[in-house]
């Protein structure tokens, strides 16, 4: 038996919601990701999550890398299993999906192209077409997760590149949060988690020079675990 087609008739696919911080010209950032426009039955010509079926001899998150690869062209270094979704009626037949979400940096998605670049398309994610299946849930889910993990990992980081000035991150979280945050409010609570580290560097242009900083550790995405009780006041 091949892609996890079994006797019962259950098969397993791996589908992966990939995100990352996009802007038109010089407008704010926007939380954005790829979409596959199916080619056949069921929902042919509707939009999905890029995904594939789970081959027998591979891991999940092999299979993730692969159909995210083959898909997009993406190849993500950060990859974390986010859900299973197996409702019974989500499928003409019956289909349990596993799936993954990523982050990339907005230079990383740029020319990123599949086997199919004509069915690969960028969305906003506040803005998404009609889509196949349950993946308008899958999705919803995913951005809940991220909003979550915003207040307790370095999550925002991932979006970044690796050396970035407070008014980036700022950005970041605003973006992902979908509200204003007051800037210095925001500089005393990262002072306060003690996970940048300035560097020498400096970005000029129309204001006044802004620091640049880096990441405190050389896992960029790693989670810290539960804040205390001070940091939770702070983020």
């Amino acid at each position: 038996m091949t892609r996890s087609e079994h006797e019962d008739g259950i098969r397993v696919a791996v589908s992966t919601v990939i995100l990352t911080l996009r802007r038109d010209g010089g407008q704010a950032p926007r939380l954005a990701l790829p979409l596959v426009r199916r080619t056949r039955d069921p929902h042919a010509g509707a939009w999905a999550l890029p995904g594939g079926w789970l081959d027998d001899a591979e891991s999940l998150a092999a299979a993730a890398a692969r159909t995210l690869a083959e898909t997009t062209g993406l190849a993500p270094s950060y990859l974390e299993q986010l859900y299973a979704f197996g409702a019974v009626d989500r499928s003409p037949s019956r289909v349990i999906s596993v799936v993954y979400w990523a982050l990339v940096r907005e230079e990383e998605s740029v020319g990123a192209v599949g086997s199919d670049p004509e069915n690969v398309a960028w969305f906003d994610a506040e803005d998404l077409p009609g889509l196949a299946f349950d993946h308008a849930r899958i999705i919803e889910y995913a951005l809940w997760r991220l909003r979550n993990k915003v207040g307790y990992s370095r999550v925002a980081q991932g979006f970044l590149p690796p050396e970035f000035t407070l008014a980036d991150l700022r950005e970041a979280y605003e973006t992902i949060l979908g509200r204003r945050l007051d800037p210095a409010n925001f500089r005393r609570q990262v002072d306060a988690t003690r996970t940048l580290i300035p560097t020498n560097a400096f970005r000029t242009g129309s204001h006044r020079p802004a620091r640049l900083y880096r990441d405190a550790t050389d896992v960029e995405l790693a989670d810290r675990g539960p804040l205390s009780p001070e940091e939770t006041r702070t983020s």
